[in-house]
């Protein structure tokens, strides 16, 4: 029982340490409390940042340098080709073939001849014309021998005569020409008068015609 005493009594020893605790938690407080005392010295270096601003507004700005223009630039010089050796021919891909020039192949002469005022119809010397015209000179003179219209003598001869043009004109060979045109124009009416009857009288249309011709050489 005395043993159990002694432990009670020891136990209430150790309140006064927690009020001990308790005290020095002021302190620390008191401590915290006295820290904001720092602040003054902030306020101090934001009053001064103003003056410094102020000094930096009167600086004149400093000129900028002017910029310096680029130098022209000079064209880089070509390299030169480099060339192979006498042995040693070139390849392929090096060489650049230049194009030929095309020959643009010589005009062929063409001779002309022209009939005017054939007392003709141009109707009936056209369908004459249609059969020759593209034909060698050998077979469209042939066929206007042995053709029964009227036109095929008149326009024989003035094939004849173009054909004679070229070879006194142009040293051309006669049998190696072509009909390469050919070509019937209306010329002037002529008109006369035939008496009917009553005393009456009716007219009489005689047409002209123009004939045109031109030869060439065969290809």
């Amino acid at each position: 029982m005395a043993e159990e005493k002694k432990d009670t009594e020891k136990t209430p020893a150790k309140k006064p340490a927690t009020r001990k605790a308790a005290a020095k938690k002021p302190a620390e407080s008191k401590s915290a409390e006295k820290k904001p005392a720092a602040k003054p010295a902030a306020k101090k270096a934001a009053a001064k940042k103003p003056a410094e601003t102020k000094t930096a507004e009167k600086k004149p700005p400093a000129k900028k340098p002017a910029a310096k223009k680029p130098a022209a630039r000079k064209p880089a010089a070509k390299p030169k080709a480099e060339t192979a050796p006498k042995g040693e021919a070139k390849p392929k891909a090096e060489t650049q073939a230049k194009p030929r020039a095309r020959k643009e192949p010589a005009e062929r002469p063409v001779v002309n001849a022209h009939a005017r005022f054939v007392r003709l119809a141009p109707r009936k010397a056209r369908l004459v014309a249609d059969q020759v015209r593209g034909l060698p000179i050998e077979d469209a003179i042939a066929l206007l021998r042995f053709s029964e219209r009227g036109a095929a003598r008149d326009i024989r001869k003035l094939i004849e005569s173009a054909a004679a043009n070229a070879e006194a004109n142009h040293e051309l060979v006669a049998d190696d020409l072509v009909i390469k045109d050919i070509h019937v124009d209306e010329g002037p009416t002529l008109r006369r008068y035939r008496p009917r009857a009553l005393g009456r009288a009716t007219r009489i249309n005689k047409r002209t015609s123009h004939i045109a011709v031109a030869l060439t050489p065969e290809d």
